[in-house]
């Protein structure tokens, strides 16, 4: 057999490919199917099964194309209440592809309805579990994203009271020689310690990750609980999109709007700007949001703008609106873009430009945002009196900012109050607003190591 892992960075997640026999079975596949069919063409096979561990909610899954496609057989918990066609795979199922055999698993904890995936060799010995959201390099799944989406909802104590009981029962009595195979690894929202490690095994996490310490039920749901990451706007929107099926990947991609360089963009249009802060300082549409074109991209649209929003993409270039069509289809925004333009007509806001060292003379004489995390307020204090508006909280909560004196805007390292201060400029007209950017590293305290 032959395992292949697929990583995508931007949001951190791993999907799988196991080979046996001239088959190919994918697990949690990402959007674009391009990568998984390279591979079963490499090795002269055919894809004929897609396992889905749970109905995702920080991405789109691809499993409903490989159907259409390859006639492959999706296989997912009935619990999901799946509206595609598939073949339910609960606790205790199998089916052989080659000379592998792949056991599911019942192991709610993050969502009611995950599975994991034991694959046993020829001999029928258990190889590697394909773990999910479930048991992650260094820490298990975040169990506070069903209250409100899915075929079944749970509270996020109910959930992790099951993940306690998933560990207990379910992954500590598997042999410590058991490869681990998770969905998703360091930056992934969908945990809150994981590894960046991309794979290990059952013994190493026995002796390594918390959840598996001799914790009584009460101490594990309180640590479980405790510090878990926000849940950004289209989470809920992604866990019903997977557990429809998403749109076939390209030809959802060919009915985006590509607007003329240079147009004028309609009045009062939602703008995501995804140029570097230098360009759109100088010169952009009034409103406009600077969600600038890195490594999180995809995360942070989808934390600012909602699934119920249309919005214009813009950049400076058609290869980067390109790179910014295919990060946003990852999540399925692809479907929420009223269009896509070149350097459109109109861009006269400028921004205003931030006096460092007038700052440091006189403090006091600005209203301090800080738009990093509530943890990372708490817990890394820069300014003490500043007003905590998380980013993602940023576009419901301006109001809220004291206007008396000029605003100023801060996250840890400037990518953030890039849009933050983007957002608030565009909401507020009575008082400057400016940016720290990255000169906010010059005012932190060295953690010490």
């Amino acid at each position: 057999m032959n395992i292949k892992q697929f990583y995508d960075e931007g949001l951190a997640h791993a999907s799988y490919a196991i080979l046996s026999e001239g088959k190919v079975a994918l697990v949690d596949p990402r959007r674009n199917p391009q990568q998984y069919y390279d591979f079963a063409e490499e090795n002269d096979a055919q894809i004929v099964a897609v396992i889905e561990t749970h109905p995702h909610a920080d991405f789109v899954s691809s499993h409903l194309e490989f159907h259409k496609n390859e006639g492959a057989t999706i296989y997912v918990s009935k619990m999901v209440g799946a509206e595609y066609p598939h073949t339910g795979f609960d606790e205790g199922d199998s089916f052989q592809m080659g000379k592998v055999i792949f056991h599911a698993l019942h192991t709610p904890g993050h969502s009611p309805d995950s599975i994991s995936i034991l694959l046993k060799d020829e001999n029928g010995k258990d190889h590697a579990l394909f773990s999910g959201d479930t048991l992650f390099i260094g820490d298990v799944g975040r169990p506070d994203l069903r209250e409100k989406a899915g075929n079944m909802t749970a509270q996020r104590e109910e959930l992790a009271r099951m993940m306690y009981h998933t560990v207990q029962n379910k992954l500590k009595p598997l042999a410590d020689d058991i490869l681990v195979f998770p969905a998703h690894g360091a930056g992934s929202l969908c945990g809150k310690n994981l590894s960046d490690a991309r794979q290990s095994t059952i013994g190493e996490q026995r002796a390594t990750n918390w959840a598996f310490s001799d914790l009584d039920e009460k101490t594990f749901m309180d640590s479980l609980l405790q510090g878990q990451p926000y849940i950004p706007k289209y989470f809920g929107y992604d866990v019903d999109m997977n557990k429809k099926g998403a749109p076939a990947y390209q030809r959802s991609l060919s009915q985006i709007s590509i607007w003329p360089e240079g147009s004028t963009l309609p009045e009062g249009a939602l703008v995501i700007d995804a140029r570097k802060n230098e360009q759109f300082v100088n010169g952009h549409i009034p409103g406009a949001i600077n969600i600038m074109n890195g490594g999180k991209f995809e995360t942070w649209l989808g934390s600012i703008v909602g699934p119920e929003e249309k919005f214009f993409l813009v950049a400076d270039s058609a290869a980067e609106l390109e790179i910014l069509i295919t990060k946003s289809a990852k999540i399925g925004y692809e479907q929420l873009i009223h269009g896509v333009v070149v350097n459109p007509a109109g861009m006269t806001e400028k921004g205003t430009s931030f006096d460092v060292e007038g700052f440091k003379a006189n403090q006091d004489a600005f209203t301090i945002v800080d738009i990093r995390s509530r943890d990372e307020h708490a817990n890394s204090p820069i300014f003490e009196g500043s007003l905590n508006i998380p980013l993602q909280e940023l576009r419901e909560r301006t109001a809220e900012i004291p206007t008396g004196k000029p605003v100023l805007i801060h996250c840890a390292g400037g990518y953030r109050s890039a849009a933050g201060s983007s957002i608030v400029a565009g909401q507020v007209e009575s008082v400057e607003v400016f940016d720290f950017s990255e000169a906010i590293k010059d005012f932190q305290v060295p953690v010490a190591h």
